[in-house]
């Protein structure tokens, strides 16, 4: 049995033993005691009665037994062994002088075993077990010791980590009426100054929780946007919304929500400023935002957006059911939305090392997918509560840092919806602090109507494109109603950006596959007489969508059979596609495609 203490109860709160040791103690000395009163009782050995009754009695006198059942009467008993006739003795005693040859002690002159003594009565041992019993006792007694010294050991360590317990509490609650005292008499300036300094979420709620209604009042009148922004729903749940009616964007960009919405966009393509969009069709995306910011209807458009380009949308939506999304597959209690997530990281582990064995390059690849039907996209609805109920820590590890990182290649590309861009936000998941950061990201702006105090949405948004810094304005999409309808027919030519793989495209993979390479050339479309590499660079162009593409942009991610090329190599294929007439020069290493 261990006896080391385990840190988490070095905080003493009681001054007991552990039960097994407590038990072992008590039933020791128990036991100990009750087979130390039993051996002492009795002598616990055998007795023998003798009297005198010599040889030549036993021949006249003859026992004549006057009644049936009354020994009393014997001749025997009467003449020759009455009780003051006779000699109790030990039965040891008789048993060793059987053996006289062999004791040391024997004595001649003691006729123990004289012809003439008759045994008259055998007494049997009053206490057999004595000898047992005394063992036990010493057994039992031995135990008692050890778990006692044990016992000793175990209390030495806790006692002081017990007396420090019982101080700290005392200190603690005399700190906690002085603290009280003090914070009765703080104004609301001094109440924020000291609240901004704590940083701890449980701590800043006991510190709330310490001060008068008048001083939460005086401490939401204190507080700026970023205070609000940070902690003010402690205070009232996000109800003080009229105060801020002007509040600074969190990102640092001058003006209030009021004044962006008074400035000019900045415009996604001609004319259309909702085709930002697009971005976030095929990449890992998260999109947040205070209550009432569009988010949701955001969700549901890039939804509809994603099912219409051909992919398989899937819904975890833990506060909806499936009338809200209509014709996608959507999951809404938590087993079967942890099971969904399980199935998730199966399968894009399972592409994941598919690919890693084979030859094809990531296009072909990604193209496989496409034709064989197996792009699919994930919507995770109030993925900051999925912490809560899913209690597989590790799968929520994995499948956050999985889907951030090895998604948009495997075309299972996942789209987060929480309220906030921490890294908590993502699953309650910690240490993803560096992904979060890189990753796609929109904010939807809200604002609070001044007659209603109702918060809604201003109809903008700022982006944060991946692996940047710079957060764009940009406008929602206009939608009369929320979504719920998914099932609306779309036109097969629309159906998959990605077209299907064609004959020879599906001969160039095989090539590609066994290293013949005989029909390389052949494969190239007779429409647009250029090289394999500009056609594989024209078929990147279009599949990741770009109307304008610049070389500095896409030159890093651009790459055939893991093989990168220069800014010149590019921009030879690059004039190749315009001489084909599948582009116009805008400016030096910038083209914009005709067919998009």
């Amino acid at each position: 049995m261990t006896m080391d203490t385990k840190p988490s109860n070095l905080n003493q709160r009681s001054y007991n033993i552990p039960p097994r040791l407590n038990l072992a103690i008590m039933a020791s000395i128990t036991g100990a005691v009750i087979c130390g009163i039993a051996a002492h009782v009795g002598d616990g050995i055998s007795k023998k009665e003798l009297c005198f009754y010599p040889e030549s009695a036993r021949v006249y006198d003859a026992p004549i037994q006057a009644g049936i059942g009354n020994p009393d009467k014997l001749l025997l008993a009467n003449k020759y062994c009455r009780y003051e006739q006779r000699s109790l003795l030990p039965d040891p005693y008789l048993k060793a002088n059987q053996y006289r040859t062999s004791n040391p002690n024997y004595n001649p002159w003691a006729f123990l075993q004289h012809e003439s003594l008759y045994v008259f009565r055998s007494l049997p041992a009053d206490n057999p077990f004595k000898i047992h019993l005394g063992i036990g006792a010493m057994v039992l007694g031995a135990i008692g010791l050890w778990a006692t010294s044990r016992a000793r050991d175990y209390l030495s360590d806790i006692r002081p980590h017990y007396r420090a317990t019982k101080l700290f509490v005392g200190v603690k609650a005399n700190y906690s009426v002085k603290l009280g005292e003090q914070l009765l008499e703080l104004s609301g300036n001094e109440l924020i100054k000291y609240l901004r300094g704590i940083k701890i979420a449980e701590a800043r709620q006991q510190f709330i929780a310490s001060i008068t209604p008048a001083q939460s009042t005086a401490l939401l009148m204190a507080m700026n946007a970023d205070d609000y922004y940070e902690f003010g729903y402690l205070l009232d749940g996000g109800a003080s919304f009229e105060k801020f009616e002007q509040p600074q964007l969190p990102h640092g960009t001058p003006g209030t929500v009021t004044e962006q919405v008074q400035q000019p966009v900045i415009a996604n393509g001609d004319g259309d400023k909702t085709a930002w969009v697009q971005n976030l069709i095929k990449q890992t995306a998260l999109i947040w935002g205070n209550q009432g910011s569009g988010k949701s209807w955001l969700a549901r458009y890039v939804a509809k957006k994603k099912k219409e380009a051909g992919y398989r949308v899937v819904v975890l939506d833990p506060d909806s059911n499936r009338a809200e999304w209509r014709g996608v597959e959507s999951y809404h209690s938590w087993s079967d939305i942890e099971q969904q997530i399980r199935d998730y990281v199966q399968e894009l582990e399972e592409r994941l090392k598919t690919f890693n064995n084979s030859s094809m390059s990531e296009d072909q690849w990604r193209q496989k997918l496409w034709s064989e039907g197996k792009a699919l996209s994930l919507i995770c609805e109030e993925a900051t509560t999925y912490s809560d109920f899913i209690k597989d820590e590790e799968l929520l590890s994995k499948f956050g840092k999985l889907a951030l990182t090895k998604s948009r290649k495997q075309e299972m590309p996942l789209t987060v919806v929480a309220h906030n861009n921490t890294q908590t936000c993502l699953f309650g998941i910690k240490g993803l602090h560096n992904l979060v950061s890189k990753m796609l990201q929109v904010e939807c702006l809200a604002l609070v109507d001044p007659i209603t105090l109702q918060a809604k949405s201003t109809g903008l948004a700022k982006v944060k494109l991946d692996s940047s810094n710079e957060w764009l304005d940009v406008n929602l999409p206009t939608m009369a109603a929320k979504i719920s309808d998914f099932s609306s027919p779309t036109p097969a030519a629309e159906s998959n950006p990605n077209p299907p793989i064609d004959k020879a495209t599906l001969e160039r993979i095989y090539e590609l596959e066994f290293n013949i390479g005989s029909k390389a050339e052949s494969t190239q479309s007779p429409k647009n007489k250029i090289s394999p590499m500009a056609q594989k660079l024209y078929e990147y162009l279009t599949r990741t969508e770009r109307i304008e593409a610049d070389v500095r942009e896409f030159k890093s991610n651009f790459k055939v059979n893991s093989e990168r090329f220069s800014v010149e190599q590019i921009k030879g294929w690059m004039y190749e596609i315009v001489g084909a007439g599948l582009a116009n020069w805008i400016s030096d290493g910038v083209i914009k495609l005709n067919q998009i």
